[in-house]
């Protein structure tokens, strides 16, 4: 890592403590340490017009003629979604500042936001064809569930959250603070709901730190294995759970990895798997009351056209409840990817249970189970 002054200066500041007000916390010792570097960041430092400069980008006139030029490239050829790549899919100069963009995500601040994207004038095709172009110089598609999309649609197609086999972002529920099973996800918004539906973001190294720092017992324990449901997804050879931590430093860098529903599904479905301790429900819960906190977390209004990328490794992502429009017409909708990066880290070895491998440089991550055809809907679909 590449260690920043101003994020060295803000961890000192939070644990150069003296050893009276140590011993007043009366908290066990613990051989964690805190994170430094470009992926510790705060959302009020993130929210200045500044910052926005970084981690903001508005389409030029020039990137949506290139655009669109590439996609009717691809409609002459009759080129299959699933094999555009960034070879066949020029971007001259909108080509570069992606990949640009795309390595701020991975070995940056972990996140930008693309705005200015057309939708409103573009087919539900040319629309998913740019979409899945831009992609492309991000990382290659990864499968998001057990019917193989490779091309998502975050849309409430009236399951029932409480269900612990339902993923929640095919409901207008609440989604709390987690990260998704790919080194990359990327939304693009296509309509908003009549109301709710924020975005919200924080810098994982952010909240380890905060908790290393207020409870390094939870630290501790959050670095430990929790079990987890596949929620029906079962891969090949595996179970219907597995035992993952959320904390996991390997090769110097911290890999987090949590989604609480999952962890709460294993409790109510598999009675065979240990209970979780009270403590350990504390230490999850400080994620996401910690991921709350005015200055700590980032809040998005996505906006129709805006195109977001996360790297999962690094960054929790939540969304609000929403309230929908009648007219199915209007209903809120997003595309979404699951992206492995080419450029992406080794991960944990644990990772394999998620991510099938995890070497650098692999296409690795996303929801493989026997049987799955990979596609590309253009509609939502169960």
């Amino acid at each position: 890592l590449q260690f920043l002054p101003r994020y060295q200066r803000r961890v000192r500041g939070f644990f150069e403590m003296s050893s009276t007000q140590q011993q007043s916390q009366e908290q066990p010792s613990t051989n964690l340490q805190p994170v430094v570097g470009p992926s510790l960041w705060y959302g009020s430092e993130m929210n200045t017009q500044e910052k926005k400069k970084e981690w903001v980008y508005y389409f030029t006139e020039k990137d949506l003629e290139e655009l669109e030029a590439a996609v009717k490239l691809v409609k002459e050829n009759q080129t299959p979604l699933v094999q555009v790549k960034k070879e066949n899919f020029s971007l001259p100069t909108l080509g570069p500042k992606l990949e640009k963009k795309q390595k701020e995500v991975v070995f940056g601040r972990g996140f930008v936001l693309f705005k200015g994207l057309p939708v409103h004038r573009y087919t539900v095709e040319e629309t998913a064809i740019t979409y899945w172009g831009i992609g492309c110089y991000f990382g290659d598609a990864v499968s998001q569930n057990k019917q193989g999309h490779l091309l998502g649609h975050v849309k409430d197609l009236g399951l029932d959250p409480k269900d612990p086999q339902t993923r929640i972002y095919t409901t207008r529920a609440r989604q709390l603070f987690h990260t998704d099973s790919a080194d990359i996800v990327g939304l693009l918004c296509l309509k908003t709901a009549k109301s709710g539906g924020l975005s919200t973001i924080v810098s994982s190294s952010t909240i380890y730190n905060t908790i290393l720092l207020r409870n390094p017992k939870y630290a501790q324990i959050l670095t430990e294995p929790f079990y987890w449901d596949r929620k029906n997804e079962i891969p090949s050879g595996k179970g219907p759970y597995f035992q993952l931590p959320i904390f996991n430093f390997h090769l110097g860098e911290l890999s987090v990895i949590f989604s609480r529903d999952f962890i709460d599904a294993a409790q109510q479905r598999f009675p065979e798997i240990p209970r979780l301790s009270p403590e350990q429900i504390k230490a999850l819960d400080s994620i996401q009351e910690i991921s709350l906190e005015d200055g700590i977390r980032l809040d998005m209004t996505l906006e129709p056209g805006d195109i977001q990328f996360l790297h999962n490794h690094q960054i929790l992502h939540a969304r609000t409840e929403y309230v929908d429009h009648e007219d199915p017409d209007l209903k809120r909708h997003l595309l979404r990817l699951w992206l492995s990066a080419p450029n992406g880290r080794t991960l944990p070895p644990v990772f394999v249970e998620r991510y099938s491998n995890i070497e650098a440089g692999t296409v690795r991550g996303g929801i493989k189970v026997p049987g799955a055809q990979l596609k590309t809907p253009l509609e939502a679909e169960l």
